[in-house]
């Protein structure tokens, strides 16, 4: 009697007073929820060409459990022997181009889910859904494409296997491209089955958005080549291409090499972007910012001459000349021609360390550009209380702090923008359903130097270029305006490596475009002038063409260079 009374007071509790909770949790129990992946959004060039897409796939999985009763409701079917798993193999098979037995001893078990075959198109999934095999189905994933290639990868990054991004854009800007995820919930059966009476809900993937970049594909893949190809001429370890909009701020190419190709990117054993990352310090290019800031502090004039030994001695610290050289009197002019350092020191001498500091800060030195891309560097630029002993006057030519290549090609593209640096940028926007585009915000602009000051750094830079159509860095029907630089690199094992460069601008007289091309760890002294300025005048000449910038006619400008 204790016992029938418990049990039926139990029961009693189960079935009345708690029925609904009960239910609830059996409901719980049956019930499944899994994942609709959103698919990533496209990233094209400037022009809206391609440049990493997301292409819907499938993967197709069984619960082993129910593929017996295929076809048992069919009368025809099961006169003929045609059911269970060896009918779903026979079917099957074909659609997956599997041979029937590895077909049916996939299908063959007990597991309530197993994957048949993952990454499947869209109408290999159809044709499977269409067979109506019982415990079959699909889930929608997503494979990550890069239709060029290695073609601006060390910009685009790459994502992972599970597709979670890993490096460049793609990480940078996942919040964007990334999209959210959508989910189905319903319940199912003992077996595995979904129950069609019972409550099911579906919430649809929303698929990110279309990230517009400020690159050019055809600029890109043709920096890539040239940049490659001085590498191996020159025995470099690496070498970049940087190309702007000197007015926009605007990004066209950011190419390197080695690169690697975001489709495969285990194949490369470096995955980086050292044009953002890697410092250097610049060398003669430098010279620039030591002599704009002169000019602008009215120390120094177009017409100021100067006395050049090949050494000279600065509070005991010895400076010289790359080259030995007698006695030379020069101009301003002269001094960058020849690229001077013991010209430019007497020049730095002029204006307070604090001054010369404050205008390299000016310029964008030490400081990371805000491009939008991973691992970029500030660079470095020591305060001037820091300046003791030599590093007082090799910071006048470009030694003694360090850069990164967009650094200083931005840096130097504010004399081509009316003395106003702006901001790099490598986005362009994000691209709406109506097809515009929507800016992400307008670039910081800065006054560094006035109108007129950038224009005789213009004048100088043209007059360190003859266009002759034989010089390094001159590009047929333009007047060039350039500057090289090469600087020492202390190396393992107290070796000594050397980083070459040369960054300019073309029409000279009403400039657009500032590239920079800089070639890493060359195995000896070998000047900007000749290993980087052939491939600057090779991919001058093809962008200036690419970008429709005609020769102004206007011959390029002839300054006194000696007194």
């Amino acid at each position: 009697m204790v016992a029938v009374l418990a049990l039926s007071g139990r029961l009693l509790w189960v079935q009345g007073l708690d029925a609904s909770a009960r239910a609830q949790e059996a409901i719980d129990a049956r019930t499944t929820t899994r994942t609709i992946p959103a698919l990533r959004g496209d990233i094209t060039d400037r022009d809206g060409t391609v440049l990493a897409s997301s292409v819907e796939r499938f993967d197709l999985w069984v619960n082993q459990r129910q593929v017996s009763t295929y076809q048992q409701d069919d009368k025809e079917a099961v006169a003929a022997g045609d059911t269970g798993v060896k009918a779903a193999a026979a079917d099957l098979a074909p659609v997956l181009g599997w041979t029937v037995e590895d077909t049916e001893k996939a299908l063959t078990g007990d597991k309530g889910f197993k994957y048949l075959q993952k990454n499947v198109e869209p109408a290999v999934r159809n044709a499977v859904i269409a067979l109506k095999i019982p415990g079959l189905g699909a889930d929608r994933v997503a494979d990550r494409l890069y239709p060029a290639g290695s073609v601006g990868g060390n910009v685009l990054g790459f994502v992972g296997a599970d597709g979670a991004p890993l490096a460049g854009a793609e990480l940078s800007y996942d919040d964007l491209l990334a999209g959210t995820n959508g989910k189905t919930t319903y319940e199912r059966g003992a077996g595995g089955q979904i129950i069609p009476t019972a409550t099911q809900s579906t919430t649809a993937a929303v698929d990110g958005s279309d990230l517009v970049l400020t690159l050019d594909r055809d600029l890109q893949w043709k920096a890539q080549e040239i940049i490659a190809s001085a590498v191996d001429q020159w025995g470099a370890t690496a070498g970049s291409i940087v190309i702007l909009d000197a007015h926009t701020g605007e990004v066209l190419t950011l190419a390197e090499a080695p690169t690697y190709d975001p489709n495969s990117p285990e194949a490369d054993s470096y995955l980086g972007n050292r044009t953002v990352s890697d410092v250097y310090e610049p060398g003669s290019t430098g010279k620039l910012f030591t002599l704009a800031a002169a000019l602008e502090e009215g120390t120094v004039d177009m017409d100021s001459q100067y006395t050049v030994p090949y050494t000279m001695s600065f509070n005991g610290e010895r400076i010289k000349d790359s080259h030995s050289h007698p006695t030379q009197k020069l101009t301003l002019a002269g001094v960058l021609k020849n690229s001077s350092n013991v010209g430019t020191v007497q020049i730095s001498e002029t204006l307070s360390d604090q001054t010369r500091y404050d205008y390299l800060k000016a310029f964008g030195l030490g400081e990371t550009t805000g491009v939008g891309l991973p691992g970029e560097s500030k660079g470095i630029v020591h305060d001037p209380s820091d300046w003791t002993g030599r590093t007082k006057y090799t910071t006048a030519f470009g030694q003694g702090y360090a850069v990164t290549a967009l650094q200083m090609v931005s840096a130097i593209s504010t004399f081509a923008n009316d003395g106003v640096r702006v901001q790099p940028q490598i986005v362009k926007g994000v691209k709406e359903e109506d097809g515009s585009v929507r800016s992400l915000g307008e670039p910081t602009q800065t006054r560094v130097v006035s109108s007129e000051t950038s224009q005789k750094i213009l004048e100088l830079m043209d007059n360190n270029v003859v266009d002759d159509g034989k010089t390094n860095g001159d590009v047929p029907g333009y007047a060039v305006a350039a500057k090289s630089g090469t600087a020492q690199v202390p190396g393992e094992n107290g070796g000594i490596t050397y980083t070459a460069s040369f960054i300019g601008t073309a029409p000279a007289d009403d400039p657009d475009i500032v590239i920079g091309v800089t070639l890493f760890g060359l195995n000896s002294f070998i000047s900007g002038t000749t290993a980087a300025a052939p491939a600057f005048s090779q991919i001058m000449a093809y962008t200036l063409q690419n970008q429709g910038i005609a020769p102004t006619g206007k011959p390029g400008r002839e300054l006194e260079n000696e007194w």
